[in-house]
């Protein structure tokens, strides 16, 4: 079965050629770089690079693998959450595709594809927990199977990569901001600043972080911007975010052990698990409860069309076809 997938969610244009024994033929992830100037995404801009270059990548896509679009078996694409001009250009990409060469069309949920893709390098055992964290989304989810999929916690304001691109602009760092906070932070010390860790005494494995990224500007408007400034903030910083991460990714453990669910392995999924030393505090909890932490492929941790291709081949259902799905910006599971 051949499959061709977009990802036009955000600011990254993605297309993708993907077999159902999981041969990639093409895998095509365009990075605008039309928000830096303005530090981060402007909605609108971003529709139209996605109109501008998807056509473009598509045609190199379709070259580079040798394949005709007749020959594509299912067309997909992302159908939400996202911006909705985004999402719009995407799904009626596909779907003027999919019409064209007379074959399905299968919406895919944006976080599904994020929470599926560890399965295409990994086993998965069920049940299974997830942590989500992207630009957009911070969430832990039960797995429990392809089907079953429960909501543990989400953020209540920013996402973790937002608040990392806020604070990146707030110390003048280059957008996306998330990268450079975690240069910066080699160079200093994590703990120079004290910063708060917001939800942390409640009970429940929400997230928060809004009120930090207030903090740091308090903090930035008190002191002189230098750069031991800015490596000891961004060490600060990433140590505070991956101490809230850690502390409800231990406590959604021991809340599934007091239920007597035994978990196997955990992922980490999204743009954000791209940060090594997240990663390395995350497997230090992971590692005291003799369970495995695992990832998707590099290549399908930040936003892209082959996690897209593999969650429609990996949940693969002709009863999922649907050319007249809208898209939805607030799509959830």
């Amino acid at each position: 079965m051949l499959v061709f997938a977009v990802e036009t969610s955000c600011d990254e244009t993605s297309v993708c050629i993907m077999k159902s024994n999981k041969t990639i033929l093409s895998h095509i992830i365009y990075s605008q770089e039309i928000h830096k100037k303005h530090g981060g995404i402007v909605p609108e801009l971003a529709s139209r690079a996605h109109l501008e270059i998807l056509q473009k990548i598509t045609k190199t896509a379709f070259k580079k693998s040798k394949i005709n679009p007749k020959d594509i078996d299912i067309y997909t694409a992302t159908c939400g959450p996202g911006l909705i001009g985004a999402l719009l250009v995407g799904s009626t990409f596909a779907k003027a595709l999919s019409i064209g060469a007379n074959k399905p069309f299968i919406p895919i949920n944006h976080l599904e594809g994020h929470l599926f893709s560890s399965s295409f390098n990994n086993k998965i055992s069920f049940p299974h927990l997830s942590l989500l964290i992207t630009g957009g989304h911070t969430q832990i989810y039960i797995i429990k199977n392809k089907e079953k999929i429960k909501l543990l916690g989400e953020t209540i304001d920013d996402a973790v990569g937002e608040a990392f691109d806020k604070v990146g602009k707030l110390l003048g760092l280059k957008y996306p901001g998330g990268k450079e906070i975690e240069i910066k932070a080699k160079k200093g010390d994590e703990n120079y600043f004290k910063l708060p860790l917001p939800l942390i005494d409640k009970s429940n494995l929400n997230f928060s972080f809004s009120g930090l990224k207030t903090s740091v500007n308090l903090i930035i408007k008190k002191n002189k911007i230098d750069n031991d400034f800015v490596n000891n903030m961004s060490a600060s910083f990433q140590k505070c975010v991956s101490e809230i991460l850690c502390f409800k990714i231990e406590r959604a453990i021991k809340n599934l052990i007091n239920e007597k669910i035994k978990l196997s392995s955990i992922s980490v999924v999204g743009g954000v698990a791209n940060n090594n030393y997240i990663k390395s505090k995350l497997l230090n909890i992971t590692n005291k409860y003799k369970i495995k932490l695992i990832l998707p492929p590099k290549e399908m941790l930040s936003d892209n069309a082959a996690m897209i291709a593999w969650a429609c081949i990996y949940k693969y259902n002709k009863k999922n076809a649907n050319i007249d799905f809208k898209p939805n910006p607030r799509l959830t599971i």
